[in-house]
């Protein structure tokens, strides 16, 4: 399949799982990737090698900080050509109770979380419309959360940011439509990846797994082939939808 061929995609959190799922399946559809990585440059030059295609490349940015995401996408389009779709994949988790943080702690974690998982994608979107409404479109996926409705007790700023984004997801899609660009958003439950290994595969691992009829959580692949398909063209119609995907886990 070439579905995307000569398309310009950009992948935040490429380096593992949802995003190298991603990474992977936009490459085998045509698309020319262009990568971003914070820490993890190792794992980010594995996803790399992994890809079919040619053209992809890796960019190395922290997205919590604004300068940064501005001079991403000037990089981005200088070496790749221009962008066509943006997938906000990447986010961190930092657990933090409000029965056992301390205020700093609380402040700190609120602030790392929003400005990555929130603020970021935000600047992101701000940073690439331009290039899209020039190219007379585009299309923005979001990665949200379950957590963003049924709540996040242990990581409240988590399930604030995905909250969060999906109003922005909203918000842009009614801002960034008449020019073409579509924007939505997938919120998984949870998903196989290296990130909560320590979870769903630790003590918990049969509860967490019964939270779905199905008795297992995603896999990386089902949330990038949705992905993939609310960044196509066929599916532009959808533009502020955000698609649960959570295995009959969570109704809203």
């Amino acid at each position: 399949m070439s579905t995307f061929k000569g398309k310009m995609v950009i992948i935040t959190g490429a380096s593992q799982g949802i995003g190298r799922a991603c990474a992977k399946i936009f490459a085998e559809n045509g698309a020319t990737l262009a990568l971003h990585y914070h820490k993890n440059k190792k794992a980010a030059e594995e996803t790399l090698a992994s890809l079919t295609g040619v053209g992809h490349q890796l960019f190395n940015a922290d997205l919590s900080n604004p300068i940064a995401v501005k001079r991403f996408i000037e990089e981005v389009i200088q070496a790749m050509g221009g962008i066509n779709i943006l997938i906000n994949n990447a986010a961190v988790i930092e657990p933090h109770s409000i029965d056992l943080d301390n205020y700093d702690n609380w402040q700190l974690a609120w602030n790392k979380t929003l400005a990555t998982n929130l603020l970021a994608p935000a600047n992101l979107a701000f940073c690439v419309a331009p290039e899209m409404k020039k190219r007379g479109g585009g299309h923005i996926v979001n990665v949200s959360s379950r957590g963003a409705y049924r709540g996040e007790p242990s990581m409240p700023a988590y399930g604030a940011s995905k909250a969060g984004l999906n109003s922005l997801t909203q918000s842009l899609a009614l801002a960034l439509g008449p020019f073409g660009i579509s924007v939505n958003a997938v919120a998984p439950g949870f998903t196989d990846t290296e990130r909560v290994e320590n979870i769903v595969k630790g003590p918990r691992e049969n509860e967490i797994a019964a939270q779905s009829p199905f008795n297992r959580i995603a896999r990386p692949e089902e949330v990038a082939a949705a992905v993939l398909y609310l960044a196509s063209d066929q599916a532009i119609f959808t533009s502020g939808a955000i698609l649960d995907l959570n295995g009959a886990s969570y109704f809203r």
